[in-house]
């Protein structure tokens, strides 16, 4: 495969990447050459080849996991954000099987935010409910919910089940409305140790905060995703007239 030799170097080993992982024998999620072996391909420094190695991961179009090596990016999750979803149905209409890797039932003192959403005391232990989640075998999310202490939920239920199917069919709470906050930052020591991901790997981070039908506040709920494995659309209409 040819490189265009007056590009910096890391544009050539960007280009090169690019045209490897449109081969029919490294789509669908086939581990890439070690970095060894493609910096001795190309004839640079592996730190030049990270480089552009990071470009594609943080484009979504490779993934890199911790003591494994890099992938070529399946298709990336999808949510989009002109209506509101639990991850659960997320998951569903993508068709995808979701697998819970780790889940923690504790109580724990509010965090700031929860704090504020409940309107509780900040000495007021609440239900927490901790998940790191993903497809079979590739974890890309990892979950902390708040819960209300208003409502019934006591950490015996079985939260291998979907959350909301829990508080509609057992508790009567049905949930209407969530407010979202989303951004971007890089993963810290404890949620790349999750994620399987390095420290300091780009992520999305999004933040619910939401009600039932008679407006009272139910769970406050963070997700750090990895951002090379899901994207989130938002459809706006202009109601205005032209």
């Amino acid at each position: 495969m040819k490189v265009k030799k007056k590009l910096p170097l890391h544009k050539q080993a960007e280009l090169y990447l690019r045209e490897l992982i449109e081969q029919e024998e490294y789509k669908d999620g086939k581990m890439l050459p070690n970095e060894v072996e493609l910096s001795e391909q190309l004839k640079m420094s592996r730190n030049t080849l990270r480089q552009a190695i990071n470009t594609l991961v943080s484009e979504g179009l490779l993934i890199r996991k911790r003591g494994v090596g890099t992938t070529v990016a399946e298709k990336n999750i999808s949510s989009e954000g002109s209506k509101w979803l639990s991850f659960s149905q997320e998951m569903k209409i993508l068709g995808l099987e979701i697998e819970n890797f780790e889940l923690h039932i504790s109580k724990q003192l509010p965090s700031k935010e929860a704090r504020a959403f409940f309107e509780i005391h900040d000495t007021v232990k609440i239900l927490q409910l901790a998940r790191l989640r993903g497809k079979v075998n590739f974890p890309f999310v990892y979950f902390i919910s708040e819960f209300n202490p208003a409502i019934p939920l006591n950490g015996t239920e079985n939260f291998n089940r979907p959350l909301y199917e829990i508080l509609r069919t057992d508790y009567n709470i049905v949930v209407k409305t969530s407010r979202e906050e989303i951004s971007a930052a890089p993963a810290n020591d404890f949620i790349a140790s999750k994620l399987e991901i390095e420290t300091g790997d780009p992520i999305l981070i999004r933040k619910r905060a939401v009600r039932d039908v008679n407006g009272l506040p139910i769970e406050y709920n963070i997700g750090w995703y990895r951002a090379d494995s899901f994207t989130y659309t938002i459809e706006f209409e202009n109601t205005n007239e032209v």
